[in-house]
């Protein structure tokens, strides 16, 4: 888990806050001539927050910079899904991801028109060949709270289903794909952990053993 008080958190904090701020004035002041000022203004907080956040980061500028500029409208927390799938000795379908070579929980944004249970269900079916129902919400957590490594110059919400198998395996239609496999805690490979890391594992390894566990939430 990242360290709230730690300063760059702080700074990475109210950069993705000021960003947020810029983006909310240029979706009311874009379109409107009498606005021009406000949105030149706007526009230079959003640079702002691109300067603040590549100080903090590892992440080049010129990729923080194409994140806030493809997001447009009144801002608001991305939606990721992601489905805990566990067999009957307690191994967690996993993936290897070709964009990194490392490996993951089935999941992916949510997009719009989805709603959140089927969304997850599609995500593991499309990378794994898998078909499974969704059988209960086990956590919402924000992505940075929980240590998610880089940090993103957006907000962004998980939502994790844990999910059992209802059919036979069928061909994986995802190219991002490379590998599909089921792997114990004691045994996992080297996670992406820009999407998953151990803690969540273990969140969803108790909820399977005790499904009359609440929801948690951050």
């Amino acid at each position: 888990m990242s360290d709230p008080d730690a300063p760059a958190d702080r700074v990475r904090r109210a950069a993705v806050r000021i960003a947020a701020l810029a983006q909310d004035g240029l979706a009311y002041a874009v379109g409107d001539p009498g606005k021009d000022y406000d949105a030149a203004r706007y526009r230079e907080l959003t640079e702002l927050a691109a300067d603040l956040l590549a100080a903090v980061s590892t992440t080049p500028r010129d990729v923080l910079r194409a994140v806030l500029d493809a997001d447009t409208g009144y801002a608001t927390p991305k939606v990721d899904v992601r489905a805990g799938v566990l067999d009957e000795r307690e191994r967690f379908l996993l993936l290897r991801e070709r964009s990194d070579g490392l490996w993951s929980l089935p999941g992916g944004w949510a997009d719009p028109g989805d709603r959140p249970g089927p969304a997850a269900e599609r995500e593991v079916l499309e990378e794994t060949g898998w078909p499974v129902e969704a059988v209960k919400v086990v956590g919402v957590w924000e992505r940075d709270a929980r240590g998610k490594q880089p940090p993103m110059p957006v907000s962004v919400f998980h939502l994790y289903f844990l999910c059992r198998v209802t059919g036979e395996r069928v061909p994986p239609s995802e190219l991002e794909t490379l590998e599909v496999g089921w792997f114990g805690l004691d045994e996992l490979p080297e996670l992406s952990e820009r999407r998953i890391n151990r803690w969540e594992l273990e969140r969803l390894l108790a909820h399977h053993r005790d499904p009359t566990l609440p929801t948690e939430w951050d």
